[in-house]
């Protein structure tokens, strides 16, 4: 059997990361999951992300009037010379400028995470699976105004096909060997709060 969207893996080589909209106007309006979890998981997933080289693409909407700017604590982790993109569109695919830079990856599934769930992350990546493109959510890295609006955001995905996971997930699943020289660093950029690097300890007790 042939390998399809649900069973061929993320890797280095295939998977970008989107990041829509995480803008401190709209971290006013969240929730649906606790502010701090919301900045750990999205600063983590940036972080790692980074770390295993993976292409960014970050966008705001209306930056200078309605939503305001990235939230700092993202801003201070993107790599030096990210672009942010700010646009009018409320689907970000809609903007040409993010469906270049998307191309521009040579990446064909896309990790993405929005404020709102239902729509900064929805919209584009139902949208992007009908121009050929896996695409994947981090709902923990996502949040919106109710729980009522994430469980809707959360059944119009599953109905159109995006695949739902969480943030650590699906960095360790590009990670792939434990063994890699990477490895410790990917797991410290994780920051899992329900894991300690042993390593970690160990070194900090020899110091």
């Amino acid at each position: 059997m042939s390998a399809n969207k649900f069973t061929e893996a993320l890797t280095t080589d295939n998977a970008a990361v989107l990041i829509i909209d995480h803008q401190v106007g709209l971290y006013t309006g969240v929730r649906d999951i606790p502010l701090l979890e919301l900045k750990h998981n999205t600063v983590a997933l940036a972080k790692t992300a980074t770390t295993l080289g993976l292409p960014l693409v970050v966008t705001t909407t209306a930056a200078d009037s309605m939503w305001g700017p990235l939230i700092p604590e993202l801003q201070e982790v993107l790599p030096e010379g990210q672009e942010v993109i700010d646009r009018g569109s409320v689907n970000a695919w809609n903007d040409s400028r993010f469906r270049a830079a998307v191309e521009a990856t040579g990446r064909t599934k896309l990790i993405i995470v929005g404020i709102s769930l239902e729509v900064c992350a929805a919209f584009p990546a139902i949208t992007a699976i009908a121009d050929g493109y896996d695409t994947y959510v981090a709902v923990d890295s996502s949040g919106t105004f109710s729980q009522t609006k994430r469980e809707a955001g959360v059944l119009r995905m599953q109905q159109a096909g995006v695949i739902l996971s969480d943030y650590a997930t699906l960095m360790v699943e590009i990670l792939a060997d434990n063994t890699l020289p990477v490895a410790n660093d990917v797991y410290a950029a994780l920051d899992m709060p329900f894991a300690t690097l042993v390593g970690q300890v160990a070194a900090a007790y020899q110091k």
